[in-house]
This record gives C-alpha cells, sequence and structure tokens, in this order.
C-alpha cells in the first residue's frame, strides 16, 4: 500500500548519526560518530543492587503507573541540583530525556510557519524537532565565545514569526563551544527585548574542566524567558531516558498535559534508580570523575591531531562535553570525505548533519572522544588524518 505522510514528516531525514549506531555493531570500526557517554562511568553494580531492592521491596511502585509531573524523590532531587535556577514562578516536570522537554516546549509554543532561531550547527535532534512542528529554522553563526549575537540582533529585526530561541550555551552539541558571560547576558536582554522564549539545552555543564563555571541562561534570568531543559542521559546513563523541564508555570502546566498524550508518564523505574543513586552517592564527586576521564580523553586526542592533522584543519579545543568541530577550511563535501574513512574503518558525522540546511555540502564534521579507547583514538586519529590528507 502506497503511504502518504503527513506534511509534518514528509520532509524529515533520520539522524546519520543513529545510522552510525548500526556500522559502531561492528567491532572492527572505530567510531569518533556517536554521542554517547564511555559505559565505563555506567555504576551498573549500584543500579543492579538498587533495582534488586526496589523490585524485591517496593514493586507496586516501580510498576505501577505514576504522575506525569514525575516521582516526588526524582522532582525532589532534580530541585536540589537546580535550586539556584529555579523561582516561584517556575515549575518542574520529568521527561523522558531532554529530548521530549524540547519536543514538549515546541508542541506548546509552535505554529506552523513560526520562526525557531537557533545555533549553526546546532544538535540535530532539536532541529529535527522544529522541523516536525512546520517550523522555519534561522541559523546564527558561532565564535569562539558562542552565538554571534549581532546576526542574532539583526534576525529577530527582519525574521518574521520568531518564536524561540534554542541554544546549547555550555560545551555546545556539536561544536565544544562555551558561550561567554557577556553574550549569556546580551542574550537574556534581547530575548526579553523582543518577547521571544529562549530554550536552554544544558546536558554537558557538569562534565567540564575549565576553571570557572558560567551561570546557567535560566539563572541570569529573572523573569520567565528561559526554559531550561535537563538530562542525566550524560552523568549518569542514557539508557534510563530520565530528563526534566524547568520554566514558567503556565508554559510547564501545558507540557504535563501534552506528555499525557505523548507517553502518560516517564517510567517509574528509572526515576526511583536515579533518585535513589545520588541519595547515596553525590552528584558531584561522581560528575568530577567523569570530568577527570573526559578530559584525559579529550586532551589525547586533541595532541594527535595537532601532531597529525594537516594544517588546513581547524578545530575547537573544548574544555568539557564530548565534541570536537573540525573544518578542513576548503571547497569539499565531508559527506565523501566519510565514505573514504568508512573503508579505512573510522567513522565521524559529517557537518551537513548538524546545519539547518541539511543538503548543501559542507567541509566540517564533528568529532566524539568519550566512547573510544585511548589506543583507537590513537590509530583513529592517524587514520583520518591521512584520509583527509
Amino acid at each position: 500500500m502506497d503511504c502518504i505522510f503527513s506534511d509534518k514528516v514528509s520532509g524529515l531525514k533520520g539522524s546519520a548519526i543513529r545510522e552510525m549506531f548500526k556500522m559502531m555493531a561492528s567491532a572492527d570500526i572505530i567510531s569518533f560518530a556517536g554521542g554517547s557517554p564511555s559505559p565505563d562511568t555506567f555504576p551498573g553494580d549500584a543500579l543492579a543492587r538498587i533495582a534488586g531492592d526496589v523490585l524485591t521491596n517496593n514493586s507496586s511502585l516501580a510498576l505501577q503507573y505514576g504522575t506525569t509531573e514525575g516521582y516526588p524523590a526524582y522532582l525532589e532531587l532534580v530541585r536540589g541540583l537546580c535550586a539556584d535556577i529555579i523561582k516561584d514562578s517556575d515549575d518542574v516536570i520529568t521527561v523522558s530525556g531532554a529530548q521530549q522537554g524540547i519536543d514538549l516546549i515546541a508542541k506548546v509554543l509552535l505554529n506552523e510557519g513560526d520562526t525557531v532561531i537557533c545555533e549553526t550547527p546546532s544538535f540535530i535532534g532539536g532541529l529535527n524537532t522544529f522541523r516536525s512542528y512546520g517550523a522555519r529554522l534561522c541559523g546564527i553563526s558561532l565564535e569562539d565565545d558562542g552565538l554571534n549575537i549581532d546576526e542574532l540582533e539583526n534576525a529577530l529585526k527582519t525574521e518574521r514569526n520568531v518564536k524561540l530561541i534554542y541554544t546549547i550555551p555550555t560545551y555546545q552539541n556539536p561544536s565544544g563551544i562555551t558561550m561567554s558571560l557577556e553574550k549569556r547576558k546580551r542574550l537574556i536582554t534581547l530575548a526579553r527585548q523582543y518577547n521571544i522564549r529562549v530554550i536552554e539545552d544544558n546536558p554537558y555543564s557538569d562534565i567540564g574542566w575549565r576553571g570557572d563555571k558560567l551561570p546557567t541562561l535560566k539563572s541570569l534570568d529573572d523573569g520567565d524567558t528561559v526554559l531550561y531543559v535537563g538530562s542525566f542521559s550524560k552523568t549518569l546513563s542514557p539508557g534510563l531516558r530520565v530528563g526534566y523541564l524547568i520554566g514558567d508555570k503556565s508554559v510547564v502546566e501545558r507540557a504535563v498535559v501534552c506528555k499525557q498524550v505523548s507517553d502518560v508518564h516517564t517510567s517509574m523505574l528509572p526515576q526511583i534508580l536515579t533518585a535513589r543513586y545520588f541519595s547515596e552517592t553525590c552528584f558531584y564527586e561522581h560528575t568530577k570523575k567523569l570530568s577527570e576521564l573526559y578530559k584525559h580523553k579529550c586532551n589525547l586526542m586533541l595532541g594527535l591531531m595537532d601532531e597529525y592533522s594537516p594544517k588546513k584543519v581547524s578545530y575547537t579545543r573544548p574544555e568539557g562535553g564530548l565534541f570536537i568541530w573540525c573544518d578542513l577550511n576548503e571547497d569539499v563535501d565531508t559527506r565523501e570525505v566519510l565514505k573514504k574513512s568508512i573503508e579505512r574503518k573510522v567513522a565521524f558525522v559529517p557537518g551537513s548533519n548538524f546545519m539547518c540546511d541539511m543538503d548543501k555540502a559542507y567541509s566540517s564534521f564533528r568529532l566524539n572522544f568519550s566512547m573510544m579507547s585511548d589506543e583507537n583514538i590513537e590509530k583513529g586519529i592517524k587514520i583520518l588524518a591521512e584520509v583527509i590528507k
């Protein structure tokens, strides 16, 4: 039977990153393509012990329906970790990963034809969410210290029906760039001036090794401008699928209704496991260990790139997160480079996947340093440098 798809999804393209997971199943592929945390950071034994206790002694709670807003102990954990950003006018809802938080905000606020201003490059999951609601994407270039604020201001003056600004200000995906404090303040000022909501997607800020930790946009906002999306996917486990949305009560109330339509509630067991684990383990001590591991892997990859990459190649030097953004700085499509690289058993993600216009050719690409062993990082970077040469 021929299937006529809805306008909302007919133009969507699957994530090349998800497709990369299929290749990663092959043991001989060195993959810098994924965005996953290292399995070495998963506290499997502790979670197994907690799960056994919960399922033995409180299965009626763990296996039953829960409230859409979330399991109380989990919400208490989130409120404690985010005490500096939650205002009296805010509310919190548990979501099934930060991706669902972005989707709920889009569903609540976007009409078809509205414009979403986003960073270029940006997270494909966010971009596809906005596309699925018929939004227009307006990309703003990234500088070394974050979003180009002059471009942003011009877009706010000239673009029609701007409804949202979407940003990952800390250790951005895919670039690894962190927005400066000055730009964070200017962004909030402009958003207020033009009455535009800001989605702050912040999954990486707790895995960093820079000396100072910049305030979130949400903490700088003394009004209801910023809607904050967080997750335990990078700090505990992506498979648990637990995150949270913090924002003005009027928005969160509608997000609750939309979530009821979508999946009723986030599964109870992962919420209980997360709450119990961090009641026994200091969150900040836990993430400090993650940061030390990723700092080592990032510095190892950067050092090898410094040694082996052709001089024409430029790349970011992140101080947190999971990614390095690279550019060949010549007229070449990295989708074609990927084909050659795959022949040599090394994978990465071409830059086109992170752009508002995915059909154009780009000379950029993203590398992930969290998943591979030190040995494979060294081997893979050497091969990739040869392919680029």
